[in-house]
């Protein structure tokens, strides 16, 4: 279980690491538009963002 955990850990950090070694000034943009956001937008996006994650290992399992 802890294998699993650790290369589900690593492979979040490779796919996060794409986009700012591919298109740093992109990146930095994002980066930039996501500060002038609210706490509420913030929070939206991350729930969302881990209600899709749990569907999709819902879905692989």
């Amino acid at each position: 279980m802890t294998e699993v955990l650790v290369a589900a850990i690593a492979l979040m950090l490779v796919i996060e690491g794409i986009l700012p070694f591919s298109s740093p000034r992109v990146w930095r943009e994002l980066f930039l538009k996501l500060t002038q956001m609210s706490d509420g937008q913030i929070r939206f996006a991350g729930l969302t963002s881990m209600m899709v994650g749990l569907i999709i290992i819902f879905l692989i399992r």
